[in-house]
């Protein structure tokens, strides 16, 4: 107990409640590297005053003169008072406050114990243990109640520190090996019609501790999870994706060619167990160069899109009920696209693979247009090929 109460001054972190708001700097004490990574993130930013997308769609959204902002429960789950208040149907509109600002924390994702699935959207269902988190590890995949514990060697010279000593951990929860945990507020997204404005369709080859949304989306980079372990590396909490360092996720993609007699085929392979952008708002595009006697030729780009709308007309996420177009590249697809011009011995082929977090046409409409960091092109592959 002393040695608890020693620790808890020294780092000035405060023992978890889960039923109040705890700020992810609780865990910066411990977890430096972690807590940069995941300030970074798109979950940290998820809330209406960090994400422009994701306020100019609430601006317009109807339920917003209802005061019923039900993005919460997956935007910002720790904001305790818009939480209560939609479930006491009172009003619940967010204010900037640090719930919001720090968006799906560090407790958001590691107290969610099971998943409970429904038509419309699933449901995260948080642990009654105040003193739980659940994380993976897959040498203690058994361990339940893992406490703090320090570990002295025969002359007390080397000490090893072993569990929290803020909180125990559950390395037991498969959530946290297959991927699944993330699948509460990931897995879709149904409108008042019933149709799925969104969808991570995973059917053609589900989560498995192999192949995963973790092992894609938060890779082993270098470095020690926490300051009490002299772990070599650890899983990135900046989660990868169409916004921050979709890079990361390159080798997800295979880009090849193939000459034809009148042409040639750019082939694109997408071995992610989802499509490869699955917002309606996001385009991809493909971008091909050929460089021939030092001179660029630049060839139509190819756009891949989800349109969604009504009455065969594109419309807002609330009002729509159809797919009106979906060239987007699925789930362990291999794409192949032609190209009617002639390549030569000696060309240089300059392939690129990219996308738009807002396609500009949406852009417009929501009022984004002038914020260049939303309509830029983003790279998530180049490949160049010399042809012979």
């Amino acid at each position: 107990m002393k040695i608890l109460i020693s620790l808890a001054l020294l780092f000035g972190v405060e023992s978890f409640a889960l039923s109040q708001f705890q700020s992810s700097q609780v865990c910066k004490k411990c977890h430096p590297v972690i807590y940069q990574e995941h300030y970074e993130s798109q979950h940290r930013k998820a809330s209406i005053f960090n994400d422009k997308v994701h306020k100019a769609i609430w601006d317009r959204h109807p339920l917003k003169k209802k005061e019923k902002y039900g993005c919460a429960k997956c935007h910002t789950p720790n904001d305790k008072r818009v939480i209560l208040a939609l479930k006491n149907a009172e009003s619940a509109l967010p204010v900037d406050n640090k719930a919001q600002q720090e968006g799906v924390s560090c407790v958001s994702c590691h107290n969610i114990q099971s998943i409970e699935k429904h038509a419309k959207s699933n449901k995260n269902i948080i642990t009654k243990n105040e003193k739980v988190l659940y994380s993976a590890r897959e040498s203690e995949k058994n361990v339940k109640d893992k406490k703090y514990k320090t570990q002295s060697s025969l002359f007390g010279f080397v000490t090893k520190n072993s569990g929290s000593p803020f909180h125990e951990i559950d390395f037991t929860n498969e959530l946290y090996y297959n991927g699944n945990v993330c699948m509460g507020c990931h897995s879709h997204k149904e409108n008042s019609h019933g149709f799925a404005v969104c969808t991570t369709d995973t059917s053609k080859s589900p989560n498995n501790e192999k192949e995963n949304c973790i092992t894609c989306h938060m890779p082993k980079v270098a470095g020690s999870f926490s300051t009490m372990s002299s772990a070599k590396t650890h899983r990135y909490h900046g989660f990868t994706g169409t916004v921050h360092k979709p890079k990361m996720l390159a080798k997800y993609v295979d880009i090849s060619y193939a000459k034809t007699a009148n042409g040639f085929n750019i082939h694109i392979k997408n071995h992610a167990n989802h499509a490869l952008l699955l917002h309606p708002l996001r385009k991809g595009e493909l971008k091909v160069k050929i460089i021939r006697d030092n001179k660029s030729i630049e060839l139509p780009n190819v756009n891949f899109v989800r349109v969604i709308g009504k009455d065969k007309k594109p419309s807002t996420p609330w009002v729509a009920t159809e797919v009106l177009k979906n060239t987007q590249i699925q789930a362990k697809e291999d794409r192949s696209i032609f190209f009617n011009y002639p390549l030569k011995s000696g060309d240089k082929l300059i392939v690129t693979l990219g996308h738009y977090v807002v396609t500009p046409q949406a852009a417009k409409k929501l009022g984004l247009s002038d914020n260049k960091e939303l309509i830029k092109f983003r790279v998530l592959k180049e490949e160049q090929f010399s042809v012979k």
